[in-house]
């Protein structure tokens, strides 16, 4: 998290006469700007709460960490050592902590807090006995550094590794880069303190250095969390972006986002010279289906027919539905012939496909259209025609095949048996 991270607690042990009091004001006002920057992105992070985004409430718990932390720091001499230096600094671990599982959580992957847990239990371990066995600045500094450092890695790597291939990746580098940066500075300070060769007092931080690298840090953590908001934002939008292009009953796609796809994919099958073949098809007597099995039951059967539907198509193939019991389906480097071949195939697993229920059990057919794209034709052209051929397998009796490239005599023939 934060460069504050390590342990400024001792900078006023030894306070000096007038070079102590600036310090100690330097080094206060920093921790106090830090806190206050950290409880404004924990608010911002409290307003997205709701959203149910894995990792936000992880975030949020690592900000409010870091505001009851940074005022212990800062309050020592005025408040016992234990609390000054060992909680504070095992709280501003916790923080880290929770930052690492809502990144983790974000993109999916395990918290791993068994190991996180037992490695903040080290270090308050390490800072006891590094500030009551052998008073060293230098080694509580490296200890909480080292740790940082780690987990700022960590976070770099599974944001990057784990990222959403159809999410933007602006966002994930901007924060990986950000715990980059930060966990540089926390290498360099540790490296810093612990080639000090002098006395663990409060002048070992009297050092231009030392106060730049910590103004780095100050900076660094409420941008990391203004990166986690931005990955938030990202995240709700593309939650937004799935209800409206998929159909939240079947999880087909919306009817704009297959037209959508087909007009893409038109472009691409007059620019490469291919096939393109579209299917609508309908329910057969969905009505009485509803009326027979209640509207419980009715979605039932369509939702069982999209997953069966979905499991039969191949890579590229895309199910849309158009509306009520209809749907299409978009079936690119494909002729007519092999539209038949799987509307075919489709209507008989259909036929047989049982469906059961607390409504009870339940068997449907459906009939189906076809048309193949010709140079020139739009997508509601093409729609036109799929949609009469469908009309004209119904009218002819339903649970049947027709291709609108055929003749009315051909296509008894494409009709099933």
């Amino acid at each position: 998290m934060n460069q504050v991270f390590a342990d400024y607690a001792d900078y006023n042990r030894y306070p000096p006469p007038k070079i102590g009091s600036r310090l100690m004001l330097t080094l206060a006002s920093i921790l106090t700007t830090t806190a206050l920057l950290s409880l404004a992105m924990a608010i911002v992070l409290g307003s997205l709460l709701r959203s149910s985004v894995p990792g936000v409430q992880e975030w949020f718990a690592s900000n409010l960490m870091v505001v009851i932390s940074l005022p212990l720091l800062a309050l020592r001499d005025l408040i016992p050592d234990f609390i000054s230096v060992v909680i504070a600094n095992s709280v501003l671990a916790l923080a880290a902590a929770y930052y690492f599982v809502g990144c983790a959580r974000f993109v999916g992957q395990p918290s791993r807090w068994n190991v996180l847990i037992a490695s903040i239990t080290a270090i308050a371990v390490g800072l006891i006995i590094w500030r009551y066995a052998i008073n060293s600045i230098p080694v509580r500094v490296l200890i909480m550094t080292t740790f940082f450092c780690t987990i700022c890695v960590a976070s770099s790597v599974v944001l990057l590794r784990h990222r959403p291939a159809h999410r933007n990746p602006y966002n994930y580098w901007f924060a990986a880069i950000l715990a980059l940066i930060f966990a540089t500075c926390q290498l360099t300070r540790g490296i810093y303190f612990i080639t000090l060769d002098q006395p663990s007092n409060t002048m070992m931080f009297d050092n231009f250095w030392n106060i730049v690298l910590m103004v780095i840090g100050a900076v660094t953590l409420p941008t990391m969390t203004m990166a986690a908001v931005m990955l938030t934002h990202d995240a709700m939008l593309a939650t937004l972006e799935d209800a409206a292009n998929h159909d939240h009953l079947t999880e087909a796609m919306s009817r704009k986002r297959l037209e959508a796809v087909a007009r893409e994919q038109i472009m691409r099958a007059g620019k490469l010279g291919r096939p393109l073949s579209l299917l609508i098809i309908d329910l057969d007597h969905f009505k009485r289906i509803n009326d027979t099995f209640g509207h419980a039951g009715g979605d039932e059967v369509l939702r069982e027919f999209a997953r069966m539907t979905r499991a039969s198509l191949r890579d590229g193939d895309a199910l849309g539905r158009l509306g009520g019991e209809e749907f299409g389906i978009l079936l690119p480097n494909t002729d007519t012939n092999g539209a038949l071949a799987i509307a075919r195939r489709l209507r008989e697993d259909s036929e047989l496909h049982l469906i059961s229920g607390a409504f009870g059990e339940c068997h449907y057919s459906i009939s189906i259209g076809i048309a193949t794209w010709r140079e020139g034709e739009s997508f509601d052209r093409l729609s036109i025609r799929a949609d009469r051929a469908l009309y004209t397998a119904k009218n002819e009796g339903r649970n049947r095949v027709l291709a609108d490239e055929y003749s009315n005599a051909d296509s008894l023939s494409s009709a099933a048996a």
